[in-house]
Parts: structure tokens; C-alpha cells; sequence
């Protein structure tokens, strides 16, 4: 859109005879270059991230002012980034758009142009529109590679040195060995099989907590099968791996620890916590990549940034005063 072309932009739809009953159907919201962000771009653009914000909570005339304010921002961005490719000579072939069109059907199992044109429809848009706008992605993201992506480079002392300040991220999960003693019972249990169970753990746990020996304690009185031989063995295990109740007690314990009661949907538990084993730290060679492509996003980020912003500053961006009509 080229400033000459829109000298119209401010026109009006008249309610009455008088000027004053004007009301604007379409403005000027900013000019980047010589190219022309509308009202109606602004509010088309707007539209999709107020849908969701509104489901999330109802939004008031503050909330929507702020998210048009913030779309207005973004398409300032994308402009520049469309000028740029047109200044670039950036071009992307029918070849490559039909390729990449394929691969959300590969990808979204649609088989068929006919169940595609079906999905788009369902979602409000025709097969020539998710066409551009496939195409001005390829567009930026081509762009992207060449300004941004191609002059990052990591170095193998960086990785190294992320990999010593984050080792935490890199080691393997603790783990913890564990016993218990097992008390079979439940809501449904009647109110006196309930009261027995409760006071016969309530002893055990006095017993325990005395410094009686937990797995001759396990193998006498728990009603778990195995407790005979193994002494309410619970082996290692890791977060994730166990009942939600029996897990927050054993991380809040220390080795040799004997717990509360501990009541689960399967009935009453006395945990002891024989063991925490911190978990490995895995060598830099096999989260080398990883390492490698958390540092790329980051150098990416800032990259691009930093290039939008300098692509801002040798533009003239004018956006206008809109007070009252966002």
C-alpha cells in the first residue's frame, strides 16, 4: 500500500446531515515507510489473540485497548520484515510453498487436497489464503536465516562453560530406597475393621519410632504380600514413580527417618527411608548438542532482537495518536 493511494483513508460514513454525527469507519493507525497499517488491518489482526484472551476472562475496554496496542506493534514489525524481503528481492517458488504444504498434510494425516480445503474451512480460512500466508512465512523465515541465523555462531568454550554452571540440569534424577509397613483398608472398610487398623498402626509405628527393628516390624504385622520376605521392601525408585501420598512424605524425609501415618486411597503406610542416592551428572559429550541448540535459541533471540531494532531505527515509523477509538 503506497501513501498516495490511500489519500481516501479518512473517510467517513455520515448519520446525518451534520459533520458532527460523523462517524469513522476507517483511519490511519500507523505509516511505516510509505506503507499504510489501517484501522481495519489493525483490528483484523487483533481479532484472533482477543478471542482467546476473552475466553481466559472477559475482558474490559482497557485489556482491548492494550492488546491492539501491543498487535499494533507487531504489525509495525512485520511491515518492516515484508520491505525488507521486497528489498531483498527475497522470493519464494510455487515448488517450495507446494512442498511445505505437503508436509502439514504429512503431518496433520490429511490425505487428500479435498479433506485440506475442508480443514482450513473449518477454521475460517480458504486454501488461497493459507497459501499467502504460508508464504509470507517462508518469506520471513528465509529472511531470518540470512540477517539473523547465519552470522551466530557457538563456540565449543561456551557449551562448556553452560554445561558447569547448569550441571543440576544435567544430572541424572536422585532416587530414593524406601520400606514400608502396609495396613489394608478404605473408605468402604466397615467403621470397626477401620478402627482396628488404625490402632494396630498406631502401635506399630510407636514400635518403630522406638527404635525396634523396621523389617522384623514389616514381616510380622504388614499386609503386603511380599513383607514376609522382603521386609515391606520398596526397592529404588524415582519422582513420579510412586503413589502421590507415599512421595511428598519421602521427599521431606532423611535417610533412616521413620514417617508418620500415611493414609492412600489403599490404606495406611509407615515408610522408612533407608537411602537417597543423588542422581549421576551426565558427561558433556552426550548433552553437547542439546547444550549447543539452547545456546543457538538464545543467540537467535537476542539476534533478532537486536536486528529488528536497528531495522526500526533507520526506518520513519509515524503511528498515530488513536486515543478513543482503540
Amino acid at each position: 500500500m503506497r501513501l498516495n493511494t490511500f489519500a481516501l483513508l479518512f473517510s467517513c460514513l455520515l448519520l446525518g446531515p451534520a459533520v458532527a454525527q460523523a462517524k469513522i469507519i476507517n483511519a490511519i493507525a500507523a505509516i511505516v515507510n510509505d506503507d499504510i497499517i489501517t484501522l481495519n488491518d489493525l483490528f483484523r489482526e487483533a481479532q484472533p489473540a482477543l478471542r482467546e484472551a476473552d475466553k481466559r476472562s472477559p475482558l474490559d475496554d482497557d485489556a482491548r485497548s492494550k492488546i491492539r496496542q501491543t498487535t499494533l506493534e507487531q504489525l509495525v514489525e512485520k511491515r518492516l520484515v515484508e520491505q525488507k524481503v521486497r528489498e531483498l528481492n527475497i522470493k519464494i517458488g510455487d515448488e517450495e510453498i507446494g512442498q511445505a504444504i505437503e508436509d502439514v498434510k504429512r503431518q496433520n494425516k490429511i490425505g487428500s487436497q479435498e479433506a485440506f480445503k475442508a480443514a482450513l474451512a473449518s477454521q475460517g480460512m480458504t486454501f488461497e489464503q493459507y497459501r499467502a500466508q504460508l508464504q509470507e512465512q517462508l518469506e520471513r523465515l528465509r529472511l531470518v536465516s540470512m540477517e539473523v541465523h547465519s552470522k551466530i555462531q557457538v563456540g565449543e568454550s561456551e557449551m562448556r562453560d553452560y554445561y558447569e554452571k547448569n550441571l543440576a540440569k544435567y544430572s541424572e534424577e536422585e532416587s530414593f530406597h524406601a520400606r514400608h509397613i502396609y495396613f489394608r483398608v478404605s473408605e468402604k472398610s466397615p467403621s470397626e475393621e477401620i478402627k482396628h487398623a488404625m490402632t494396630t498402626a498406631l502401635m506399630v509405628l510407636a514400635e518403630a519410632r522406638s527404635g525396634k527393628d523396621f523389617v522384623e516390624l514389616a514381616k510380622t504385622y504388614s499386609e503386603d504380600p511380599g513383607a514376609k520376605k522382603d521386609g515391606g521392601d520398596l526397592g529404588l525408585f524415582k519422582k513420579g514413580d510412586m503413589l502421590p501420598e507415599l512421595e511428598k512424605t519421602i521427599l521431606a524425609m532423611k535417610p533412616g527417618e521413620v514417617s508418620e501415618l500415611v493414609s492412600t486411597p489403599v490404606g495406611l503406610h509407615i515408610i522408612k527411608l533407608e537411602e537417597r542416592i543423588k542422581g549421576k551428572v551426565k558427561p558433556f559429550e552426550s548433552v553437547k548438542t542439546e547444550i549447543e541448540d539452547v545456546l543457538y535459541r538464545k543467540k537467535s533471540e537476542e539476534r533478532f532482537n537486536q536486528w529488528a531494532k536497528e531495522l526500526r531505527s533507520k526506518a520513519t515509523v509515524d503511528i498515530k495518536d488513536l486515543k478513543g477509538l482503540l
